[in-house]
């Protein structure tokens, strides 16, 4: 086993694991880190700086790094967790996935590790109007910017994942068409909140999130209150259903593997006529996923892609 050096020096320390992966290959490799980092992960596609560095564009023909973060008070346990890593790792590339790179290690110390994985959010755009501005960076704002202030915390969405980005265009393409402009939006999966803040700053009356993860529905709820949106976000941990009245809007960045049971849920929460934005498709399970919304009454209206990444819009007929 290799040694990590510096990893037992002090107690206030952090092993950073950090791979290249392309982004076909970054929801598993994020889940692989996750499982022994408990600081959280991080994914940091390539992008090059605008704006005199203030902003950022997504270069998705370059591999992203993800990183994650494990305690190292002891060193034992933090070699193992990196040889654990390599070894799931090195399963996952003989499965053939574009670029996964090897496992690279450092170690970052109490009194910085709080502040070093900002780095790797810078400001972001998306759409035409849509900025999503970290709480720690500038912003240049033109006349038509709709900013999100986020604060995502270790493990939660920026929009910098496509299947985020992709939702996102997909909710002001809606949004330009009038369909958001006072509807009650429903965002299953909340994570940081990211999706139902937009839709609020994009015309929407009030939005309910729900999520399985305790963490995410905290993290949801402090960028409610960044975004000065306290009074217009309910979020309550759990999935669906809801019990909440029918939505206008769904909004689902899920993965295929639960878009495809969950389409009959799904379709419950719209009102009839009401339109379901579904992202975190790999496009190989596009059809499948179309197929379930199809049967369940949630005929396909539209689709967009990024890389190898899908997002649907359908519209509740029955």
């Amino acid at each position: 086993m290799t040694s990590i050096p510096g990893a037992g020096a002090r107690t206030g320390a952090w092993l950073e694991l950090a791979v290249e992966a392309d982004l076909e290959a970054v929801e598993a490799v994020s889940e692989i880190l996750g499982r022994v980092a408990s600081g959280g992960t991080t994914v940091e596609p390539a992008f090059d700086l605008v704006d005199e560095g203030l902003g950022a564009r997504i270069d998705p023909a370059r591999p992203a790094v993800v990183r994650g973060y494990v305690p190292a008070r002891d060193a034992s346990v933090a070699e193992a967790a990196a040889a654990d890593t390599a070894e799931a790792l090195g399963h996952l590339q003989a499965f053939g996935l574009r670029t996964i790179g090897e496992l690279r290690t450092r170690i970052v110390h109490e009194e910085d590790w709080a502040e070093a994985w900002k780095a790797y959010f810078p400001v972001l755009r998306v759409g035409r109007r849509l900025v999503i501005r970290p709480t720690w960076r500038r912003h240049r704002r033109r006349p038509d910017d709709v900013v999100l202030a986020l604060d995502p915390g270790m493990a939660f969405g920026t929009g910098l994942h496509p299947t985020t980005r992709l939702c996102l265009a997909a909710l002001e393409g809606l949004a330009d068409r009038g369909d958001v402009k006072g509807a009650r939006v429903l965002d299953v999966g909340c994570g940081s909140g990211i999706l139902a803040i937009a839709a609020l700053k994009l015309g929407a009356t009030d939005a309910y999130g729900v999520d399985t993860d305790p963490i995410a529905i905290e993290s949801t709820l402090a960028n409610a209150r960044r975004n000065r949106l306290t009074r217009r976000i309910r979020a309550r941990v759990g999935s669906l259903p809801s019990e909440q009245p029918p939505f206008d809007v769904v909004l689902a960045n899920l993965i295929a593997g639960v878009l495809v049971p969950l389409a009959p849920a799904l379709r419950d929460e719209l009102r009839p006529g009401g339109t379901l934005l579904a992202s975190g498709i790999f496009i190989d399970r596009e059809a499948e996923v179309a197929a379930a919304f199809g049967a369940a009454g949630l005929p396909i209206r539209e689709r967009s892609t990024e890389g190898e990444w899908v997002a649907l819009t359908a519209v509740r007929t029955r």
